[in-house]
């Protein structure tokens, strides 16, 4: 039944598809990350970056806001990549499954897939109020 219906409606089930998985996948960031800490991290980079920007000549300052800034996108990688422990998996199958069905129907899939995906995730991103 599922094929069926994106076999005769092909871009707009791969649209649907990569909205459902953006969803799930922003679910997931939202609630196994702790977003207090990521939204700190975020304002702490925002913090140096400006004053790498006020910095600029003198090297020891830029060298210790550097060191603060690497710091913190470290951190902030680590919390990033803790929802893709649940997700990595599921989403290879899942994409097999998908290019196999649309190999031969819908040749750029992949791109519909992906203009679905980041439109939905700035979407959702704001709505669920995910950092």
């Amino acid at each position: 039944m599922i094929k069926e219906w994106m076999i005769t409606n092909p871009k707009l089930s791969v649209v649907t598809i990569s909205f459902l998985i953006t969803l799930a996948m922003t679910l997931v960031t939202k609630y196994y990350t702790n977003q207090n800490r990521m939204k700190e991290l975020k304002d702490i980079q925002k913090a140096c970056n400006i004053k790498l920007k006020n910095a600029e000549g003198d090297t020891e300052k830029i060298k210790e806001v550097q060191k603060e800034l690497m710091d913190c996108s470290l951190e902030l990688m680590k919390h990033s990549m803790k929802p893709m422990l649940f997700t990595f998996l599921p989403l290879i199958i899942l994409f097999w499954w998908i290019r196999n069905i649309y190999i031969d129907i819908l040749a750029g899939w992949i791109w519909w897939y992906i203009g679905a995906g980041i439109i939905s995730s700035i979407v959702l991103r704001k709505v669920l109020k995910v950092v």
